[in-house]
């Protein structure tokens, strides 16, 4: 049974939000198993999600205005934020990379604060900047649906709480 509806605006962990186009059957090794078919909007491509699984795949809902604003102060709040900086990037980077995948936004925002908070202290690597930048896309694209705001006005926003950490091209 089906939870979505084609239409609807969802969230898939470590993609991003995208709309319901469609439910298909489709016939994979001879099973006949019904899929979403989920168009993310920030890469146009479509993502088939079984039905069955979605939920326990990570497909939800977009968050409440609610969670969207404390989303925001979470990430504005970074004075008591503790960051592992020292800590072997290979394992930082797994560590990461499974919390983009649980979907949840104040996990996806949790990363986000720490590689920008890290970004701040020292040169990020190749793998780290695009783990920071795949999960400022994530969570600015959720903010800016769920907000009805522009994603690059989001991001402006989220790095305009960083500011201050690091020095403008004028004091370098």
């Amino acid at each position: 049974m089906a939870v979505f509806s084609p239409g609807q605006t969802v969230v898939y962990p470590a993609q991003g939000v995208g709309i319901i186009k469609s439910i298909e059957t489709q016939e994979l090794a001879g099973v006949s198993a019904e899929f979403y078919t989920v168009h993310i909007l920030s890469t146009g491509i479509n993502v088939l999600v079984p039905v069955k699984s979605a939920v326990n795949a990570g497909l939800r809902n977009l968050c409440s205005q609610e969670e969207a604003r404390k989303t925001l102060d979470n990430l504005k709040d970074y004075q008591s934020a503790q960051v592992h900086a020292g800590q072997n990037w290979n394992r930082r980077q797994r560590e990461y990379t499974e919390r983009l995948k649980e979907g949840k936004l104040e996990t996806v925002g949790g990363v986000l604060k720490e590689l920008i908070l890290i970004s701040s202290r020292k040169e990020l690597s190749f793998g780290e900047k695009r783990l920071l930048e795949q999960a400022m896309s994530l969570v600015a694209g959720e903010l800016a649906c769920v907000l009805n705001k522009d994603e690059e006005e989001i991001k402006e926003t989220i790095n305009s709480f960083y500011s201050d950490l690091f020095p403008s091209p004028a004091e370098e």
